[in-house]
């Protein structure tokens, strides 16, 4: 776990902290997803009721914005520095939609080049599309001591794509809109670093934390009243640092189950397909409806480390790595499994795990984690089958606590498979072998069983390090 602080101290001091006093210089991220057919393009131009093109100081003003589809301000190439200012955009008439969610048509503070600088401002939209700071390509956004309300659709409070960087500092921002995370990234990724600060959406479908880019939040309040507490799309990640994060999912016919934290992939083309990242380190996640973890339809890497994690009174699961039939096409039902390593450090975990055999997972728990709960083969979404496994990995110092019968593929454990009274659980294979004989009415069932177990495989993808820093 050091190494996961050494690369987040490294990123905040060479981005988050610098980047008050002076212009950040931007990330080399991947390149943007090409639209697919039916989306919007870029716009030639912005209507905006000031762009700064060269350096500008705008301190102590009013700015109003209520033209269709119009930024208050766009910053296209130098430095502009905003304190101290109101800046509102107020329009019945903006259509909001690809356009504002890709390339921030109508957001109160655009940034496409150069970079601005927002500090101690109130940010105010209520119009479709109306984001509240958004930076896009080449631009760099630092936003400190600042509140941001958005009111409608497609607006969130902070946003980043196409490549675009922005690094936030003791902002308040809430969100009243669908689609409109308080956090928020879309097509074509981009980098964030948020650092304290209290962050609310209240919308349907708006997650505090929606994920197309690489995100890091350290310190910071993230709650979402209406929606799951973070999505995560594709080949992208999030790093949380003693953050608190709360969701409250409502049930919906359109899904399968109800869930928290979402690491997918939609196949909408706004990110692209491969390995989504989810690392949490201290701090509490609170599920105030359906299960906690779910991954489906994409390659995934969780990492927790000494979370708090409370749970929904139905606590429907804790991980499920599964197919779907989600009735808004996650790929094509019986096909479309997770792919999933689960890395639990110094970690409590409440509630069963639910994988299929079009899925693969690995979870490796390590220093003193404990499981409590059932590992469940649920085929609901797997069609005729697959060649899938569900892999458990327990070192010396960590224990499984069994809650009901369980079924698995290979179980590698130096430590404890016991139940909630303390005795130990039979462990027997699905050929009938006997490996460990317990007192437990419970029994693990699976195809191989080792008492080493071997926990190198866990941790952060070398891949995933590589593409964290920020140059």
């Amino acid at each position: 776990m050091k190494k996961f602080f050494t690369i987040f101290i490294s990123v905040f001091i060479m981005t988050g902290i610098s980047a008050f006093s002076e212009p950040m210089k931007k990330s080399e991220g991947l390149p943007p997803v090409p639209p697919p057919g039916g989306h919007s393009q870029k716009p030639e131009s912005y209507d905006a009721v000031i762009t700064s093109d060269s350096k500008k100081i705008i301190s102590r003003e009013t700015v109003l914005s209520v033209g269709k589809d119009e930024n208050v301000i766009h910053v296209s190439d130098g430095t502009t520095t905003i304190k101290n200012s109101v800046i509102n955009r107020n329009s019945c008439n903006s259509e909001g939609g690809d356009t504002s969610s890709f390339y921030g048509v109508g957001a109160a503070i655009l940034v496409t080049d150069g970079s601005v600088n927002v500090k101690k401002s109130i940010i105010e939209t209520d119009s479709d599309g109306g984001a509240g700071v958004f930076a896009y390509g080449d631009g760099v956004a630092t936003v400190s001591d600042t509140s941001i309300t958005t009111r409608q659709g497609a607006s969130g409070g902070i946003h980043v794509a196409g490549g675009g960087t922005l690094v936030a500092k003791n902002l308040e921002i809430t969100t009243y809109g669908r689609s409109s995370a308080a956090i928020r990234s879309d097509r074509g990724s981009g980098t964030m670093i948020v650092d304290g600060g209290t962050y609310t959406s209240n919308g349907e479908g708006s997650p505090a934390v929606y994920v197309t880019a690489d995100i890091t939040i350290n310190n910071a309040l993230l709650k979402a009243t209406g929606s799951e507490a973070l999505c995560l799309e594709g080949v992208n990640n999030v790093h949380m640092y003693n953050s608190t994060l709360s969701g409250n999912m409502k049930d919906d016919s359109q899904n399968d189950n109800t869930w928290n934290v979402i690491l997918y992939q939609s196949m909408s083309g706004d990110s692209q397909l491969g390995l989504g990242t989810f690392e949490m380190v201290g701090g509490k996640l609170i599920a105030e409806n359906g299960g906690v973890f779910y991954t489906t339809n994409t390659e995934s890497s969780f990492i927790l480390k000494d979370v708090d994690i409370q749970a929904s009174d139905d606590h429907e699961y804790f991980l499920r790595v599964t197919g779907n039939k989600n009735k808004r096409g996650w790929g094509r039902t019986g096909e479309n499994g997770a792919d999933c390593t689960f890395t639990a450090i110094k970690q409590n975990m409440d509630g069963d795990i639910i994988w299929d055999s079009i899925s693969t997972l690995t979870l490796y728990m390590t220093e003193d984690s404990v499981l409590s709960g059932s590992v469940l083969d649920d085929e609901s979404c797997a069609g005729s089958g697959g060649n899938g496994y569900c892999n458990i990995v327990i070192d010396k110092n960590s224990s499984w606590i069994v809650t009901g019968d369980s079924n698995l593929s290979n179980l590698s454990c130096s430590g404890k498979v016991i139940d909630a009274e303390g005795n130990d659980v039979s462990i027997v294979g699905s050929d009938g072998t006997v490996y460990k004989t317990g007192t437990s009415k419970f029994t693990v069932t699976v195809d191989s069983f080792s008492d080493y177990a071997d926990v190198s495989g866990s941790g952060v993808p070398s891949s995933f390090k590589a593409r964290s820093r920020v140059k």
